[in-house]
């Protein structure tokens, strides 16, 4: 079915969507989950868009039940952690790729789909400030890298400027929405046909705009000093099965990787006397050993080990 072209916005997600079926099939879910959140609030009156809706409503639910036994589809924490790492992975293989020089397709896609990917991070809630810096740079850079191999310019390697004339030529934003339960029938979210066009998203939905979201300009901070996330010493290779570029270029340089020294304090860590943990320091260190998990999937075990190091520290003592 054709997509309708009131959710342009959306096509980048969804091909994303497509393209990881058989390699990574949660990656597929949330990114079919954040167009379907997306097209709700883009347009679910018009009969085209309705449509378009209900199937992409009836993938989802096909899927939910072929993946009933995932963890990364039942719990979000899970989900969460496995599609920021994926996101990460993918920025940093482009981040090594650009700041050693080597510039070609492949490096400009893994900076872009890192980009959507993080935009499909706010199905689970509102994006970190730092996932917001890295989303708008790797778009930047994707397009900044782009329009000067197209040009037959060499673009200047690792972080710069951006120029905030630069225009993204791979698609629009698309918007980020607060996070709203996908445990029940997705068509119970698809609001009735006669409803007012300008009432906005029916009650329920739980979709309001992202501040930190939709085609605003570039940032104004300079990118020299961007922060690289923990695991920066990923393996370089890509893991999205691109086409390998021909030439030089496209061969990547193994990088080095950096495990963190482990606190002696914590190799026999007991619970401190009188340490009182609440309901929420028990959600942070399960989804600290969650990400733990997750980070070694991809056999990070410098992430891995920050992370367990965090729910250690936090429930032996009470603090982060």
């Amino acid at each position: 079915m054709a997509l309708p072209a009131q959710f342009r916005a959306i096509q980048h997600h969804l091909r994303t969507a497509q393209e990881h079926e058989k390699r990574d099939p949660v990656v597929t879910y949330y990114c079919r989950l954040y167009a379907m959140q997306t097209g709700m609030k883009l347009d679910s009156k018009t009969p085209e868009c309705r449509k378009f809706l209900v199937k992409l409503m009836d993938q989802l639910e096909s899927m939910k039940k072929e993946l009933s036994d995932n963890e990364s589809i039942t719990q979000e924490v899970v989900g969460n952690a496995h599609i920021e790492n994926y996101a990460l992975k993918l920025f940093l293989y482009a981040d090594n790729e650009d700041r050693g020089g080597r510039f070609h397709k492949n490096m400009i896609k893994s900076f872009y789909t890192s980009s959507l990917l993080m935009d499909v991070l706010s199905v689970f809630g509102e994006l970190s400030e730092e996932n917001i810096q890295h989303r708008k740079y790797a778009r930047w850079k994707a397009t900044y890298i782009h329009n000067c191999l197209k040009n037959g310019e060499t673009p200047q390697a690792g972080p710069i400027g951006m120029d905030e004339d630069e225009e993204a030529e791979f698609g629009a934003e698309g918007f980020s929405g607060q996070s709203f339960s996908h445990g029940g029938s997705f068509r119970a979210d698809l609001p009735s046909q006669d409803q007012n066009q300008d009432e906005g998203p029916a009650p329920g939905i739980g979709f309001t705009p992202d501040p930190g979201s939709g085609p605003a300009g570039p940032p104004t901070s300079n990118y020299n000093n961007i922060q690289i996330p923990p695991g920066a010493h990923a393996p370089a290779n890509t893991p999205a099965e691109l086409p390998a570029p021909s030439g030089e270029a496209g061969k990547p340089m193994p990088a080095a990787r950096s495990v963190p020294a482990v606190d002696p304090s914590l190799l026999n860590a007991q619970q401190q006397g009188g340490v009182q943990l609440s309901p929420e320091d028990f959600t942070k260190a399960q989804k600290y050993c969650k990400y733990a998990g997750s980070a070694l999937q991809y056999e990070d075990v410098s992430t891995a080990i920050q992370n367990l190091q965090k729910a250690l520290k936090l429930l032996t003592t009470g603090k982060e």
